[in-house]
């Protein structure tokens, strides 16, 4: 009875993410494109911001961007800015907005010459002693990312805004305050409590410069 019951658990499961994916809708980058314009006083005409403190949004994965936007409208994951500006937006006009950003061309950055050797380090070996994972693992040796997987391209990003996040993540393993939407899994909480303020910085600023 027992191994019964685990196989409906698991078909259950099988047959709701299935039914998920069923029903996601399909973006029409069209569509998000005249959906944008209010956006762009901070992301940029082209998802490109030009302000460190607001993400790049141009060519991000279509997957991350709508479950972020999903997030943000549904309370998921608080952004003080963004109060109000996707309030009684359907998931086709989010996954259109997704669409149109994921097709457009993200700019570079630049690493600090400074912080380079440390940020290299934590990118792509992670801190053993403290059992931080490599970001190479989720987000690829260029910082290209997952896209059908769902994690984000990081290549180009600003400094500032990745450190902010991952600080808003170290936050969060312990304090619900702090970014809390990485799943049940805590990947990215788990990572960034074991990073230290330098270690932060020197990899937000390498993945900056990442082609």
């Amino acid at each position: 009875m027992k191994k019964v019951a685990i196989m409906l658990g698991l078909f259950a499961g099988l047959m709701h993410t299935a039914h998920s994916s069923a029903v996601a809708p399909v973006g029409d980058a069209d569509a998000g494109k005249s959906q944008s314009m209010v956006c762009s006083a901070c992301h940029g005409a082209d998802g490109n911001s030009a302000a460190p403190s607001f993400p790049k949004l141009a060519g991000q994965g279509e997957k991350y961007l709508l479950k972020q936007l999903q997030d943000i409208r549904d309370g998921a994951r608080p952004v003080p800015t963004m109060a109000g500006q996707l309030t009684g937006k359907s998931d086709q006009q989010l996954a259109d907005l997704a669409a149109f950003y994921a097709s457009q061309a993200a700019s570079g950055g630049n690493t600090k010459p400074e912080l380079l050797a440390l940020g290299e380090k934590v990118y792509r070996s992670g801190v053993i002693e403290r059992k931080v994972a490599a970001c190479t693992a989720c987000h690829s040796p260029t910082g290209q990312g997952n896209a059908p997987a769902g994690f984000p391209s990081l290549a180009g990003q600003h400094a500032e805004y990745i450190s902010t996040q991952l600080k808003m993540y170290r936050k969060g393993y312990e304090d619900e305050t702090g970014r809390t939407n990485d799943g049940d899994a805590m990947i990215m909480r788990t990572t960034a409590f074991g990073l230290s303020d330098m270690e932060i910085e020197a990899v937000s600023s390498y993945i900056a410069g990442l082609k």
